[in-house]
Order: structure tokens, then sequence, then C-alpha cells
């Protein structure tokens, strides 16, 4: 990153420290909920370390309000930019009644919100990605200028969902762009041994659309490619495929064991390129924020975090009744 690269872009000093402040959050939510799940207070969780500055680079190139989201169970910082609270994120780890992606009803990671413009997912891998190109159909029909982003591992880039959803998307030319978070492994299988020619983003010539890799550690590169992608899109030039390289930090899920399947070495050295490390000595750097405004902001985060993990810990379950809505008909005598 050059040290005019933000101006260059067009962004202000406000916008690249609320990119920053999104990262902190992301970052201390996800740590926050690890020692709750190790306290089994919280059973389960899918991390968003490393991911951080894909996640929110893309998000910065979209329009809240009027684009949509089809998240994958990694994108905790996405969903904090289009408008989730720290709160909700942490109702919905503590499976409580009040939790609005789904009532208690889903995993930790299955984001929803109608009132955010955030499609509910599933534990199917990959059916996002066919949702967010229906969403991008009918906004096309309606004749809106909403552009529909869907995330995904390069796992999830394997599956038929992926095949389909991305060749019906170059056919009609859809608004929808296919970001692809490349953390190297599918669980434990790495790159090499579950990508055939070792790129999701050299797919895209395959269904007649661009396919663009960026550093997804490099949060304004990623912003960059992101904002091209939803020029087009808005223009009607049709969707977009890119792969955001990336690390994750940590084990793929709280039940995963990543010891056996990548070397400590390997951790450490990728945790050199943190990108919440690197975004924040980027801002010190141009003279956006100091050592002092960072420390300032930590410290408030941390704040957040503990009212947000007061406030739904301490309320209450759904009851145990609720549990058979929305799963059957419900039905009325007739007379």
């Amino acid at each position: 990153m050059t040290p005019e690269k933000y101006r260059e872009l067009g962004l202000t000093g406000e916008q690249v420290r609320d990119m920053y402040r999104l990262m902190v959050l992301a970052r201390e939510l996800d740590k926050r909920t690890w020692l709750l799940n190790r306290a089994g207070k919280i059973p389960f969780l899918v991390s968003c370390q490393g991911h951080e500055g894909a996640q929110v680079g893309a998000a910065a190139a979209l329009e809240v309000g009027t684009d949509l989201l089809c998240p994958y169970y990694r994108d905790i910082a996405m969903v904090l930019a289009f408008g989730m609270t720290p709160t909700e994120l942490m109702l919905s780890n503590f499976a409580r009644a009040a939790d609005p992606n789904s009532g208690g009803r889903q995993m930790p990671g299955h984001f929803g919100s109608r009132r955010l413009g955030i499609l509910t997912g599933s534990s199917a891998v990959g059916t996002q990605i066919t949702h967010a190109v229906g969403a991008a159909l009918a906004a096309r029909m309606r004749g809106e200028t909403t552009v529909v982003m869907t995330c995904f591992g390069e796992g999830s880039g394997n599956q038929g969902e992926f095949h389909e959803a991305a060749n019906f998307a170059g056919v009609h030319k859809l608004p929808v762009i296919f970001f692809c978070q490349n953390n190297r492994y599918a669980i434990s299988v790495p790159l090499e041994k579950q990508v055939g020619g070792g790129s999701i983003a050299a797919r895209g010539q395959g269904y007649g659309m661009p396919g663009v890799r960026v550093d997804g550690n490099d949060v304004l590169a990623v912003y960059e490619t992101v904002r091209d992608a939803v020029l087009r899109a808005r223009q009607g030039e049709g969707p977009t495929l890119v792969e955001a390289m990336t690390y994750r930090l940590v084990p793929h899920s709280s039940d995963d064991d990543d010891s056996t399947y990548r070397s400590r070495e390997e951790v450490e050295a990728a945790k050199r390129d943190d990108p919440l490390l690197r975004f924040g000595r980027y801002l010190r750097n141009v003279g956006v924020m100091t050592e002092a405004d960072q420390e300032a902001l930590l410290q408030k985060t941390l704040a957040i975090v503990d009212a947000a993990v007061s406030e739904a810990e301490a309320a209450p379950s759904p009851a145990p009744e609720s549990t058979l809505e929305h799963v059957y008909a419900a039905t009325r005598e007739e007379h």
C-alpha cells in the first residue's frame, strides 16, 4: 500500500479509520467468543481471524441499504459492516430468543437479516451462492440497481452450487459478485489437493466473467477490486469472480485441531502478515492514526464487547414450546 493509496481511491481519513475500527471489532468479538467457548458457555464457533481485511475491504465497496449480502459462516466483519451489532452477534452465539438471525435456532455464523439486506444461509455448504444469483435475477427483473455479493471459501468453490450459479450469472450477465475468501485450507485439505490448477479466479473466464485474484490481506487492494466489480455490475456488464488470498490464523472451528495438518511454523509466518496489524501500521505511517489512537480504540472496543456479552448472556433462551414453530404447518379446525 503506497502512502497516498487511500486518497487515490477516493477514500477519506474518516473512512479508513472506520474500516480499521470494524476490523478491530470483528477480531475482539472473535477472540472473546473463543474464550466463551473454552469456558463452556458457547457450544461452537467458526472464526474470522485473518479474514477481516478481505471482508471489510469488500464490504466498504458496497452500498449498504441498497445492495444485498449472501454471507458464509466466517463473515463476522462483513455483517458488522452491514449493520449487525455486537450484541446481536452475541445473542446468536448464546442461542437466545432475541437472536435476530434465527431466534436461537441456528448455530453461530448462520447470519440473516431482512432489515439489513442479509439473506439467511444454511449449513449446507455453498447454497448461499445460488441464492445470491436468484436475488440478482430478481433485482434485474424489478429494474433495481441492487448488486448482490456472495461469499464463500475456496472449498465451496468446488461444489456444484458454485458452478451452476456462476454459469447462470454469466449467461444472463447478472449483477452479482462471487467473493471467494481463499484461506488455503478446506478445513484440513490444502489448496493443491482440492483445486485443479490452484486458482479459483481462473475459472471466471469459463463462465463469461472476469476472474481477479487479489491480496486479501491488503484492505485497500480488496476495496479497489470489489469497487470495480460493483461498477461493472451496476452498469449491466455482469458478474465478477474475486479471489481474495488470505489465511485462517486459527483452527477452522472450535472443534478442529489444525496442528494435525499444518505446522506451527507456517501459522506463525502467516501471523506476520496479519491484515489487522498490516493495516494498523499503514494508518500510522500515513498519519491517519497514532499508536495512542489505536490503543484508545482497542480499549473502547473491549468495553463494547464486554457489554455485548453481558447483555446476551443475561437474555432469556427460547421457550421450549417454540421448538416446533416454523417446522410444521399451522392448522385450524374448520367449523
